[in-house]
């Protein structure tokens, strides 16, 4: 909270009070949509990955190897 000025569960990569960069997984990238909190606690929203990589000004990365790479 002291940081983000959110409580546990309601931070949402859009839409924030402080501008934080978000990263992708890769993972997450190749999907057709992702979930992501919509900034409270129990509401979701739904977007196209390469949207929320835009608006979130981070990009995507590879930040965990696939098992038995």
């Amino acid at each position: 909270t002291p940081l983000t000025g959110y409580v546990r569960g309601g931070c949402s990569p859009i839409g924030m009070k402080k501008r934080f960069k978000t990263v992708l997984d890769q993972r997450a990238a190749d999907q057709a949509a992702i979930l992501v909190s919509a900034g409270k606690i129990g509401c979701q929203v739904e977007l196209a990955p390469g949207d929320l990589a835009g608006l979130g000004g981070g990009g995507v990365s590879q930040f965990l190897k696939e098992s038995g790479d």
